[in-house]
């Protein structure tokens, strides 16, 4: 049996971090900026004209989702841009060619794209402090549900950045894909305001039980149980896991 590479593994990590961290500007800070205008622009609209929970601001629910959302779309696209960067210029064989297993592979590109989506959740949540005033009433919760998150979305980018063959194809992936789900996931409303079936539709979505989870990390009130949303997701992230194992272990889009 092979033994796990983790020198090859640590390198491949940090090769993915400092990545994305020697742009942090760009990857990690700009999303701040836009969190802060969702954030003005929806809390001073409807502040006073939205109560979801009782006694919870909508600001106070505001925020998690936003929060979320930018922990969503930053870790998927730190694992699907590198890829597909990487077999456009045709510097992928460099990746390829160490004795690096398909495991240690996935591992480095999914841990750096989860680091990346918890240091933008971590900026937001710095930008949002000086707006409302956060509770954190399950701190594991939110920590959870951010690793799971940005894991899941990871695993989905190394996906999606081994089968797209040009920028375009994980530019469709992000606009109709990610950006609708994670728009649709209740990130600025309750589902439980939906009619009945598009309350249905919303509990096919995996992006609401991540923001679902993370949410009442927060302010102590979810739409569904946390031992649910937990299970959904991490029963997500397994799936997606094995879909980019396989991908990588047989070669798929990688070695031709």
């Amino acid at each position: 049996m092979m033994e796990f590479n983790l020198t090859g593994f640590l390198t491949l990590l940090r090769k993915e971090v400092m990545r994305f961290w020697k742009v942090g500007v760009q990857t990690v800070f700009s999303p701040m900026v836009t969190t802060l205008l969702y954030l003005l622009i929806f809390s001073y609209v409807l502040e006073d004209r939205v109560n979801v929970y009782p006694g919870v601001s909508y600001t106070e629910f505001l925020v998690p989702g936003l929060m979320m959302m930018s922990i969503i779309q930053n870790a998927f696209a730190n694992s699907s841009s590198s890829l597909i960067q990487s077999k456009v210029t045709g510097n992928v064989v460099f990746i390829l060619l160490p004795p690096l297993s398909s495991l240690e592979f996935y591992l480095a590109f999914v841990l750096a794209a989860a680091i990346r989506g918890m240091l933008v959740g971590v900026s937001v949540y710095i930008v949002a402090i000086f707006f409302v005033d956060l509770s954190l009433d399950h701190l594991g919760a939110i920590l959870l549900f951010a690793f799971l998150a940005s894991s899941v979305m990871g695993a989905f980018g190394v996906i999606a950045g081994i089968w797209a063959e040009k920028f375009d194809q994980i530019a469709a992936f992000t606009n109709f894909f990610v950006v609708p789900l994670s728009f649709l996931s209740g990130v600025f409303y309750s589902i439980n305001d939906l009619p009945a079936f598009w309350r249905g539709v919303s509990h096919l979505n995996p992006f609401f039980y991540m923001i679902d989870g993370f949410r009442a990390g927060f302010i102590g009130h979810s739409d569904v149980s946390l031992a649910f949303s937990f299970a959904f997701v991490v029963g997500f992230l397994v799936l997606l896991s094995a879909a980019a194992l396989w991908m990588l272990g047989t070669g798929y889009k990688m070695r031709s």
